[in-house]
Formats: C-alpha cells, structure tokens, sequence
C-alpha cells in the first residue's frame, strides 16, 4: 500500500479526513518572555517539548529540566491542558512524530511547534488506533510529501486535518493498536536497556582505564 489514493479498503473499513475523527485539533500556545527559563523545578505547568515525543511515547526528562510555564499564566491556559488519550504531534522541525498521552502527562500544556488530538466522547477511532495510523508508514508519507521542500518542514492544521485515515470495525482497531502498543513498549524496554549498558559501559572503562577497579589477574 502507498497511497490510500490507490488502497481499496476492506469490507467494513472506512476512510475519512483526520478532522472528522477529531474533537479538536489544537497547536500549542505561543511561549513568551517571560516563560523563558523557568522549569518545572521552579513550580507552574510543565510544558511537554516536541523532543519528548519519542517511540509513540513521551519521554520527559527531571523536573530541572522541564520547561514550566508560570502559575498565574497557566491559568489562562486551561483550554491547552493535556488530558488522558490525547494524540501529540510535531507539526514543525521533524513533522510526524507523535505520541499517546497518558495519566502521567495529563495537566500538562504543550509547545507551540506540537498540535493536540483531541478525540470526542462518541468516537469513532479509538486513540490506540489513530496512534498506530499516524506512526505508520502511509501517514508519516502523506506527511513528507506535503512538507518537503520547504527550508523549515512545517504543516499547517489544516492540512493535517485533510490526512486520509484508514478506520476499520471497533474490534479491529483495538486488535491492531494493541498489537502494536505490545511492539512498542518492547522496544522502549529494549532502548533503556541499551542505554543503562552504554552508561555501565563508559562507567566500568573510566574505572578499569584509572586503576580504580583492578582487573583480575
């Protein structure tokens, strides 16, 4: 399959522009000033960075390093908070990754160069679902096509809203996205596994290369 142009969908599957499965699509609020250096550490809302979104996942690092948008600010950004089975993307800069928003980051606002999914009550694509459509290989090519070219890759809302996705039957969709969530929580155990051995690694050679841990004879 490579375009859904060309695709044919099975019995039962529909296709339809991403607007019309969404609530809301929603870029982040513009950073001003004075949100410019305060981090979570510091107190107000944490703000979920386009470099987060990693492996359908967000992956935030400790709070001193966690942009913060103050309190009194915050406030007035009700309507840009993240809540439990939102979908985050990049919209600028590497356009397409995404990933699933859950309890944890829920409160949370987001940058300006991310744009919030928002699915309605009475949906009709479950968010597991839509987050395996927009990391697979026809969404992220509709995607490059429509930015390539361009100095800075970007993608306006309202071209993302034109994204032709593939929806099958409810129990489909839930077959499909919790199969490939299984895949992807593998491959972030097998990522973290990499790096705890990388960061043991350089630890063991500094002690080995200075006499601090003696090798055995």
């Amino acid at each position: 399959m490579t375009t859904t142009d060309e695709f044919v969908p099975p019995t039962g599957w529909s296709c339809n522009p991403l607007r019309e499965l969404c609530a809301s699509i929603q870029a982040g609020p513009v950073r001003r000033a004075e949100d410019q250096g305060r981090t979570w550490a510091d107190g107000g809302a944490p703000l979920v960075l386009p470099r987060d979104l990693q492996g359908q996942r967000i992956l935030t690092e400790e709070a001193t390093a966690v942009p913060a948008i103050s309190p009194d600010r915050a406030r007035t950004l009700v309507k840009y908070e993240l809540a439990e089975g939102d979908i985050l993307l990049t919209r600028t800069g590497t356009v397409g990754r995404c990933a699933l928003v859950t309890g944890e980051h829920a409160g949370w606002l987001f940058h300006p160069n991310l744009v919030r999914l928002r699915l309605p009550e009475a949906r009709r694509v479950s968010a597991t679902y839509l987050i395996a459509y927009l990391s697979a290989t026809t969404a992220q090519d509709w995607v490059t096509a429509r930015t390539a070219g361009s100095v800075i890759p970007s993608l306006s809302l309202r071209t993302l809203g034109e994204l032709p996705v593939l929806v099958p039957p409810t129990e489909e969709q839930k077959s499909i996205g919790a199969t490939l969530a299984a895949l992807d929580a593998k491959i972030q155990a097998h990522t973290e596994i990499a790096r705890v051995t990388r960061d043991y690694r350089s630890l063991l050679a500094d002690a080995l290369m200075t006499g601090v841990l003696p090798t055995e004879p």
